[in-house]
């Protein structure tokens, strides 16, 4: 079960960098600056975010073929 909390938290400081990846995007898009790798900055935070949110959305399923109810 502790480990379910780490999973948790570390989701929830992704989709943070990822939405802050998202607003450079954004910025930048907008300032027209021709950096291509800041196109590519919100895929970092978004690969692991995707993991992460695969494991939690699976979680009660997993918990429910087990038996455990909660």
């Amino acid at each position: 079960m502790r480990w379910n909390k780490w999973i948790r938290q570390i989701h929830r400081w992704l989709s943070l960098a990822f939405t802050i990846a998202v607003i450079i995007n954004i910025a930048a898009m907008i300032l027209q600056a021709p950096a291509v790798w800041i196109g590519f900055l919100a895929l970092v935070p978004l690969i692991p975010l995707l993991m992460t949110g695969l494991y939690l959305f699976a979680l009660p399923y997993i918990a429910r073929r087990r038996g455990v109810e909660g």
